[in-house]
């Protein structure tokens, strides 16, 4: 159990103690810090901020908290209700509002959740906006708003069919084709709001859907994050009901996965890969993930005459880099599709309707196109942090053993050998350490990470 404050918001376990967890008094103490930070930058006389929330079992409480928080700020509401995190993003420069915030721990298990906070552009805030706001917090500078001064609340449940609305009026996405292919599709939405959006865009270009876990009660059937050991039940189903592939979401509908037509898992990472590989083949240019990701999106975007970068990890990191080297795609490696067209945001609404406009231009099955691609194979792991573990020193430690090798300590340490790497970092979101590694077999990969987790023990001294 435990509650985490980043710049990119507040995170935790519901329950508990206060400042320990993510309690109804520590909802209402973030909200009021964001709504004060607002307050102080932006000079106006009624703000506005858009709230949507996922489908988790505490989603209605700290949506109550947060909703009226910020009408006791003075701060004027548009309440989305149940909604996604892209649904949310592209609602608040169409609302013209100051803000906006997402109820969503992502893929945290159930008794998580947390509040993910927006700028004016529907982004992510920057580390400098997110610090002052854990400032603000911290000392608890609030002034709320007289009786007569109070926000107001317009309810607004109708920017899940805006949004596919939008996702169908891009240039690359074709409905028409779609529908003259008669795709079957399953989808897993692991009983969040993707239950309601994905199906709902998927039967509008043409697709039989098969749902399974599509009912948004919040009440995860699986571990929510989209890895190939919690997804067992849709690659049997997809094989079963002869589909053509599977639809993956977490819950609030930003991390993309698929699952081919033999029931093998597509790849997490091969999301953008596929999705890039479609977009960069009608708009050439370059393209953006971060340092955790597959370095085929690299070899795709070079195929395609582009030029591809690596940021830091974390979406506000991306886009950053995506805005300065104008990326025509980008994301991150977990599934995260980014389509400036659409909005600089993880989308899977736009990732999927972009996959399956790119299939249909394919005299090809799903696993047909995923053979097609650059083979990396990755391991993902992590160690559990203790308090007694000096993370900056472990990874210092390693930098300087392996500093002949080409390394990068934008974010933890990074080490490139010729034909595979290693990623280590601290997370943002869970009290771990991350181990990625890649290399051209899955066993070449598993067996680095194996190496650099005994590593990384024996310098924590675990």
């Amino acid at each position: 159990m435990t509650l985490i404050k980043s710049i990119s918001g507040i995170r935790g376990t519901i329950g508990g103690k206060v400042g320990d967890n993510l309690t109804p008094v520590d909802a209402v103490k973030f909200a009021s810090a964001y709504g004060t930070f607002l307050k102080q930058n932006i000079t106006k006389e009624k703000l506005k901020v858009v709230i949507g929330r996922d489908a988790r079992i505490s989603g209605p409480m700290i949506h109550n908290l947060v909703v009226n928080t910020l009408v006791g700020l003075g701060i004027d509401v548009i309440d989305l209700g149940l909604s996604t995190t892209p649904t949310v993003e592209i609602a608040v420069p169409m609302e013209k509002a100051d803000g906006g915030i997402i109820l969503t721990a992502s893929h945290n298990p159930k008794q998580w959740n947390a509040l993910k906070l927006l700028n004016a552009k529907g982004e992510f805030l920057s580390g400098a906006d997110g610090a002052k706001i854990l400032e603000i917090a911290e000392a608890e500078a609030f002034d709320f708003a007289d009786v007569d001064s109070l926000g107001e609340i317009t309810e607004n449940n109708a920017y899940m069919d805006i949004h596919i609305d939008e996702v169908l009026e891009l240039p690359l996405v074709d409905a028409e084709l779609v529908k003259t292919k008669k795709f079957k599709v399953v989808v897993d939405a692991v009983n969040s709001s993707g239950g309601i959006i994905i199906p709902n865009l998927l039967e509008q270009m043409g697709v039989e859907v098969v749902k399974l876990y599509c009912e948004p009660n919040g009440h995860f059937p699986h571990n929510p994050e989209p890895l190939k050991e919690h997804l067992g039940d849709i690659c049997k189903l997809v094989v079963e009901e002869k589909a053509d592939f599977g639809i993956v979401v977490d819950p609030d509908v930003d991390r993309l996965a698929f699952i081919s037509n033999d029931g093998e898992m597509f790849g997490e990472e091969y999301t953008l890969v596929a999705v890039a590989d479609y977009v960069l083949s009608k708009t050439p240019g370059n393209t953006v993930s971060n340092m955790s990701s597959s370095r085929a999106l690299r070899d795709i975007t070079e195929k395609h005459g582009g030029t591809y970068q690596a940021s830091a990890v974390g979406e506000v990191n991306v886009v950053e880099l995506m805005k300065k080297t104008n990326a025509i795609i980008g994301g991150e490696g977990n599934g995260g599709i980014i389509y400036p067209s659409s909005h600089y945001g993880r989308d899977s609404i736009v990732g999927a309707a972009l996959f399956l406009t790119y299939l249909a231009n394919q005299d090809k099955t799903v696993a047909e196109i995923r053979a097609s691609f650059p083979q990396y194979y990755m391991s993902k792991n992590k160690i559990e942090l203790t308090p007694q573990i000096d993370v900056d020193n472990v990874l210092a430690t390693l930098t300087e053993k392996y500093k002949s090798e080409n390394i990068s300590t934008i974010d933890g340490v990074k080490i490139d050998f010729p034909t595979e790497w290693v990623h280590l970092r601290k997370s943002n979101t869970e009290p771990i350490i991350r181990i990625y590694t890649e290399a051209p077999t899955q066993n070449e990969a598993d067996v680095l990470a194996e190496r650099f987790v005994k590593e990384l023990k024996e310098i924590a001294g675990i």
